[in-house]
């Protein structure tokens, strides 16, 4: 009983336990698993980290929020630095589209898209997680601008823009087995856009 008082003192308070915010992580990814998109809860995550649920909402706002970080927690894609910024946005494409289809997380992204069109909260939620992904893929970008590849009006989060409407467009049509030559076709026309002059 004394333990269990312990553990409840360190769950509180705004700046995460390290420990009770991984065990609420896990407990997500595992009735995600067991439940589905459908069955997810912030009631059965509590149950299952013998958490409360006052410090689930606490560290996440609402049940889009936290299936967003358990969804950043299982994306595995790798991000090419070829020195080439073709050769880089098709390997991200490819590599973004193999791991939407071979693992549960893209079905999971896809219904927080949807549910994001009614849900404010999800809505919100999604906006911060895009806005960072619109920053991390504008990278690839900046590094092609600092090689001379890209000319220096370009602004990199709207090119960033552009490669995630596409990769969502395939996410939310279930199109996710493009082959290379049409991926590479569609990085070509866009860079045919962005290409810095006499290139």
């Amino acid at each position: 009983m004394a333990e269990d008082a312990d553990q409840a003192r360190k769950s509180i308070g705004a700046r995460r336990n390290p420990d009770s915010a991984e065990a609420i992580l896990e407990a997500a990814e595992a009735v995600l698993v067991e439940a589905g998109y459908a069955g997810f809860s912030i009631e059965a995550v509590a149950r299952r980290a013998r958490a409360g649920k006052p410090t689930i909402y606490r560290w996440w706002p609402s049940k889009a929020a936290l299936l967003l970080e358990v969804y950043q927690r299982q994306k595995r894609v790798d991000v090419p630095d070829t020195g080439k910024l073709e050769e880089d946005l098709v390997g991200f494409l490819e590599n973004l589209f193999a791991h939407w289809r071979e693992t549960s997380s893209g079905s999971v992204f896809r219904s927080l898209i949807a549910e994001a069109q009614t849900d404010e909260t999800a809505a919100t939620a999604l906006a911060g997680y895009a806005g960072g992904r619109r920053a991390h893929t504008g990278q690839i970008i900046e590094r092609a601008k600092a090689r001379g590849e890209v000319a220096n009006d370009i602004d990199p989060a709207v090119v960033a823009d552009l490669v995630a409407s596409y990769a969502w467009r395939h996410l939310l049509t279930n199109r996710l087995d493009e082959p290379e030559a049409t991926i590479r076709k569609v990085v070509h026309y866009l860079l045919q856009g962005i290409a810095a002059s006499g290139r």
